[in-house]
């Protein structure tokens, strides 16, 4: 099998900082359903559209348009349903949603005010907050999505690992900091080599092209190479083996972060996305099916099977509270004492998360 697994494969998450702007006001009525210019990219982010009338009361809450920004892949597919809502006029808020191909596309996005609610890579938000603040941590949106595929059964713990190499992407990201950190738990972070590609589809075709090579890949990536492979197997849930090693923190994937102006202004419209959010998380998860056509017509997942089968090991959550705050920052001070680049130099402060009370 050829390179051409990898063909129905959608970008997935991809770690990136860009440099910092300033903010500026929330938006008060609906924005162009346009795609946003992307320069330099293969292709534009979708948006939403805004539904027109809503059954709001509150006249100024009824003018309000939060500006969502997201990433393809699963901390989008958490707001499948909140999105079709919202289209539908059904959310407690309108939106108007943007879902990005790459990380620096939402960072610049909150880093110039374009963002008012942004849901990116839990270090990605940290090393952002180190740079310019401005913004808080409301939610965890999404757990571990990174598992180890092998064509065999020879791996069957992280010590089978020693002596391997494993094909991945995110150099300087979270797989490779979230890999080493396990590997250097288990003693044998210098018996393992790890070959960079810059694409999940080079990872696949890799592994394809040479049996033996194992890969670290996220979902749905995993999922779509195993239904054209039917001799690839999860052998391992990095989310599963962090937390054996790591028992006071837990692997985090992405987070959700508001625009403090936005907080101060509008608290009750950021509770009310809480909701919306969560429901729509709820819904996904218990909804496979229906929620994986949603996924597809919002362009996340090429196909509704791959989506529906992935959706039960992409950990979607919207976690909120106090309870958010211990788990990202345990996981946070996990990668800095890794590698303290992997969050941006330092821990935030405690303003950095916003828990509501």
């Amino acid at each position: 099998m050829k390179k051409s697994i990898a063909i129905c494969l959608a970008l997935i998450l991809l770690l990136g900082l860009c440099a910092c702007g300033t903010n500026e006001a929330v938006t008060t009525a609906p924005t162009s359903n346009e795609p946003a210019s992307t320069a330099g990219k293969e292709s534009a982010p979708t948006r939403s559209n805004i539904p027109k009338t809503t059954e709001h009361t509150d006249s100024q809450q009824e003018d309000l348009v939060l500006r969502v920004y997201s990433l393809k892949g699963p901390t989008s597919m958490g707001l499948a349903f909140l999105l079709d809502r919202n289209e539908k006029g059904e959310t407690l808020n309108r939106y108007d949603s943007t879902i990005c191909t790459g990380a620096d596309e939402v960072t610049a996005a909150l880093s110039n005010g374009d963002a008012d609610i942004a849901l990116l890579p839990a270090n990605a938000a940290s090393a952002l907050y180190n740079k310019i603040g401005g913004f808080s941590v409301v939610a965890i949106n999404t757990l571990g999505v990174l598992y180890v595929v092998e064509n065999g059964e020879s791996i069957q713990s992280v010590e089978d690992l020693a002596g391997k190499t494993i094909c991945l992407t995110g150099k300087g990201t979270t797989p490779e900091y979230a890999l080493r950190y396990i590997l250097a738990a288990h003693g044998i972070q210098d018996q393992v080599t790890l070959e960079f590609k810059s694409e999940a589809q080079e990872v696949v075709a890799a592994m394809a092209e040479d049996a033996a090579m194992i890969g670290l890949l996220p979902q749905p990536f995993v999922t779509a190479a195993m239904m054209q492979n039917d001799q690839l197997r999860i052998a391992l849930d990095l989310t599963e083996a962090w937390r054996e090693v790591a028992s006071d923190s837990i692997l985090v994937t992405g987070v959700t972060v508001v625009r403090n102006e936005v907080l101060e202004q509008h608290p009750e419209a950021v509770e009310n996305f809480l909701q919306d959010a969560a429901a729509s998380v709820n819904s996904v998860n218990e909804d496979p099916a229906a929620a994986a056509e949603l996924i597809v017509n919002m362009g996340v997942v090429a196909k509704a099977p791959i989506a529906q089968r992935a959706i039960p090991y992409c950990n979607l959550v919207c976690i909120t509270g106090t309870e958010m705050k211990t788990l990202l920052n345990g996981y946070l001070k996990t990668l800095q004492d890794g590698n303290s680049k992997a969050v941006g130099g330092n821990l935030p402060n405690d303003s950095f998360y916003y828990t509501g009370e």
